[in-house]
């Protein structure tokens, strides 16, 4: 009776009894670790850690942001001023996503220096490199949603430079924009990107590149 009343009775009791979950845990969880493996190897989970944080936080702040640009700011402020702990989330959140793009170029880094983009994991490293332009967009796009004169003029820079490119640059400028200016478009275009399309995308690619690093170990020492 008392393990049908706590989850981790219930877990390891009645569950347990009928799908093995201690044993599928261990036999997962328990695995020898290299020697070689040091501090820069967790730089990978702290990075999936990041994320998850990022996608906890990024849920409550969408109860309370509106996307449009007369209520984008006002929606921030009072977030910050009026929301219980919002100030905090919203903090945890914008320096959850600096560090997410610090440990994804600190893992990039290491796996570069340690040889780890060769066969057979150069699959993988091309998953990190699409990961690591997802992480780049996630920031891009978020960046925009305050609607303060920071996040305006920095979008307006940003999606300028696409323009430079020959032939299709301008054309490119106004796709990303959605239309010739940074306007209440802009603003609907990145927050659908950011909340809508991004996430299960790049969920789909931590998927695969987990997979391939469960199938194929961790590399090799220096």
């Amino acid at each position: 009776m008392l393990n049908l009343l706590t989850l981790t009775g219930f877990v390891y009791g009645p569950l347990d009894e009928r799908l093995s979950i201690k044993e599928a845990l261990e036999k997962n969880l328990k695995k020898p670790v290299p020697h070689h493996v040091n501090f820069s190897f967790c730089l990978g989970g702290m990075t999936f850690f990041l994320f998850l944080v990022q996608a906890f936080t990024g849920v409550l702040l969408l109860m309370y942001y509106r996307a449009t640009t007369a209520e984008a700011y006002k929606s921030v402020v009072h977030i910050t001023n009026n929301v219980p702990f919002g100030w905090l989330f919203r903090d945890i959140h914008h320096w959850a996503s600096n560090l997410m793009i610090v440990t994804v170029f600190l893992h990039m880094l290491r796996v570069f220096f340690y040889g780890a983009y060769k066969p057979p994991r150069d699959f993988n490293w091309v998953t990190g490199v699409v990961l690591l332009t997802l992480t780049l967009t996630f920031g891009f796009t978020g960046y925009l949603l305050p609607w303060n004169q920071v996040s305006y003029w920095a979008t307006t820079v940003g999606t300028e430079v696409p323009s430079a490119m020959p032939i299709f640059g301008n054309l490119l400028k106004i796709l990303i924009r959605g239309g010739a200016d940074v306007t209440q478009v802009t603003l609907t275009r990145f927050f659908a990107i950011h909340v809508a399309i991004l996430p299960p995308v790049i969920s789909a690619v931590l998927g695969m590149h987990f997979i391939m690093i469960r199938k194929q170990g961790i590399s090799g020492p220096l």
